[in-house]
């Protein structure tokens, strides 16, 4: 009989790799190589440019998923599984050495996300969710709120609009500031899409407003939103898709209420 220290030292069988594609622990590896190059000891403004580290790894290890990007115009969006990346989301915020910035990064099928993983390598926080298998925190569960009263909600809103038609764009977007204001318990605009989202999954805001819908920002967050408990709709409570033209979610209880506001706001700019 073979003694322990025999055992010890025996080789183990050689176990050929797994050939397909296993896009969760590829999203984490992603999102763990951005965190290294982002953290603070390597500056705010220097590690701009490894935004494109995380897509050459998913491309690298990935191949016959798709990818959509802010960088690169959403290509190969046409395949049944696509990536959806901002290695950099609340990027202004970034510059300025705020911490409120995120790698995100979300998996699509059938132009709807089923997995997603949010970084916020200043903040040590890891958001993760795969459909049908909960909403983590740093490994633990997360769940929205169980706030029930709008009054007493607090809703985060996506950025203002700059550039071209800036003042145009804004008109909506400061009368409804105006119009959640007076009906909410607070408004926040923490400067990125996926931390909004995120935040929202934890139950740190009980809804989030945005005017806008750009995939690579609100994929991973959406999913992980959904898997907490939260509806994300647009802004017609259609559900949410890559296709929404805004990005709205509360919890259940108070998403109605949410949505007449926004409607009713929207039939007096009308």
């Amino acid at each position: 009989m073979a003694s322990p220290d025999d055992r010890l030292r025996r080789p183990t069988p050689h176990r050929p790799p797994c050939r397909r594609p296993r896009p969760r622990r590829h999203a984490h590896h992603a999102a763990r190589r951005v965190d290294r190059q982002r953290r603070p000891r390597h500056g705010f403004r220097g590690r701009l440019r490894h935004r494109g580290a995380s897509a050459r790894l998913l491309a690298e290890h990935t191949s016959d998923i798709g990818f959509l990007g802010e960088e690169n115009g959403g290509i190969e969006v046409r395949k049944s599984l696509v990536w959806a990346l901002d290695p950099v989301d609340g990027t202004v915020n970034f510059v300025h050495g705020s911490p409120l910035c995120a790698v995100s990064l979300g998996l699509l099928t059938g132009r709807r996300p089923v997995l997603g993983v949010i970084d916020l390598p200043f903040l040590g926080c890891r958001y993760s969710a795969a459909e049908g298998n909960g909403a983590h925190a740093n490994g633990e569960p997360i769940h929205a709120s169980t706030t029930t009263r709008i009054s007493e909600a607090v809703v985060a809103m996506g950025d203002y609009a700059v550039g071209e038609e800036s003042e145009e764009k804004n008109r909506d977007r400061f009368a409804l500031t105006r119009r959640l204001a007076t009906n909410m318990q607070r408004v926040r605009m923490h400067g990125s899409a996926a931390i909004d989202l995120a935040w929202l999954a934890e139950g740190r805001v009980d809804a989030v407003v945005m005017l806008a819908n750009k995939p690579w920002d609100t994929a991973a967050g959406v999913i992980i939103a959904r898997e907490a408990g939260a509806v994300v709709v647009d802004r017609d409570g259609a559900p949410h898709s890559v296709d929404a033209k805004a990005t709205v979610a509360a919890n259940p209880e108070i998403l109605p209420s949410l949505l007449e506001l926004l409607n009713d706001e929207m039939a007096r700019e009308g």
